[in-house]
């Protein structure tokens, strides 16, 4: 196959999206000019993955900071919030939004005005870029170490839910980001992904990024968990996160957490794999978590035809929440919280 494609490009006051809805069959980019435009983009999930949607984020506010050179920090925080209200569960968006908003308030404080805005917020979102492969390649060594201390060093069989690659975080991934540094060092036997609701993103994206990387790998039905663990199967299972809060819950796409239980009732090591961006420390447990309910035709309707008898409705949650004693370990940049609990989490993260 073709080489990879940057899913997000910031081009001479252009954000460009690579269309994560057409993947895998079309590779088509959507172009952002107004950050009206990038907002649609992280609704419509044209982009997606938590850490990418919150960069998106950031570009957004440059593209707002473009069109308004005479904007004030009221306007600047109204931007913030509509774009923060294109989709609520995943807290990365939020991270950095308010982090935008902090910056025009020291870029206004030192200079006086905000008339180099779009360029800081440019900088700014350039750095995070790098910032994220340099934190989740030290995750991924994270995970390969404790995976060989655990099972020892030999070819891993994998299963992940969803899509956390580079398509979900830029130039590396998180849970895939682990999938695919064990196989740049020859410790992938099988990687098993799960199809994925919304917009079936383990198929199309997953898969899309395995074939990439020549990465051997089946695509199962979530029905699957529990015959693929106990025929043995599965060494292990990584996942991402949307939001991980005090004391360990974590959502994450629907799945998760039936995934979780599944795990632990036939004894795999279930990990999510996160950013500090992702944790949120401002909530308690996972029942504070807002979950995202979707368009009901994403399940009615396939490519415009329509699948469920007329009439009949469907609920559509994005994602569900994964309770922390189901979780074998959350593997952040900062290091391996085991066991998952309130107080490891914030020694390891150095929050209190």
């Amino acid at each position: 196959m073709s080489s990879l494609i940057n899913p997000l490009i910031w081009d001479d006051g252009v954000l460009k999206l690579l269309d994560q809805r057409k993947l895998p069959l079309e590779e088509t980019i959507v172009e952002c000019r107004t950050h009206e435009d990038a907002f649609n983009g992280i609704r419509d999930m044209v982009v997606r993955g938590a850490p990418l949607i919150g960069y998106t984020g950031i570009f957004g506010m440059a593209l707002f900071a473009k069109g308004n050179r005479n904007t004030s920090i009221e306007e600047l925080q109204k931007a913030a919030d509509y774009l923060n209200s294109s989709r609520p569960t995943a807290v990365n968006l939020n991270y950095e939004l308010r982090r935008c908003v902090q910056i025009a308030k020291d870029l206004k404080s030192s200079e006086g005005s905000l008339e180099n805005l779009e360029k800081e917020f440019v900088k700014f979102g350039h750095e995070q870029l790098e910032i994220i492969h340099t934190h989740n390649l030290s995750m991924a060594k994270i995970a390969q170490k404790d995976l060989e201390a655990r099972l020892g060093k030999k070819k891993f069989r994998i299963m992940t839910l969803c899509n956390t690659g580079y398509l979900a975080c830029g130039p590396m991934g998180t849970a895939l980001g682990v999938i695919a540094h064990l196989a740049n060092n020859d410790q992938i036997e099988h990687v098993y992904a799960s199809e994925t609701r919304p917009y079936l993103q383990g198929i199309r994206l997953t898969s899309y990024e395995l074939k990439k990387q020549n990465i051997p790998h089946d695509v199962v039905c979530e029905g699957s968990f529990s015959y693929l663990m106990k025929k043995g199967l599965i060494d292990a299972i990584f996942i991402g996160a949307d939001r991980i809060v005090r004391n360990g819950d974590t959502a994450n796409k629907i799945g998760s957490s039936t995934l979780s239980i599944v795990a632990k009732h036939y004894n795999v090591p279930f990990f999510v794999v996160a950013p500090t961006s992702s944790f949120d420390f401002e909530s308690d447990h996972g029942d504070q978590i807002p979950i995202e309910l979707r368009d009901q035709d994403e399940i009615l309707f396939c490519k415009g035809q329509r699948l469920a008898p007329e009439g009949v409705s469907a609920l559509n949650p994005s994602f569900d929440v994964t309770d922390a004693n189901c979780i074998s370990g959350i593997i952040c940049e900062k290091g391996l919280i085991d066991p998952v609990t309130k107080e490891n989490l914030l020694k390891v993260t150095g929050r209190n």
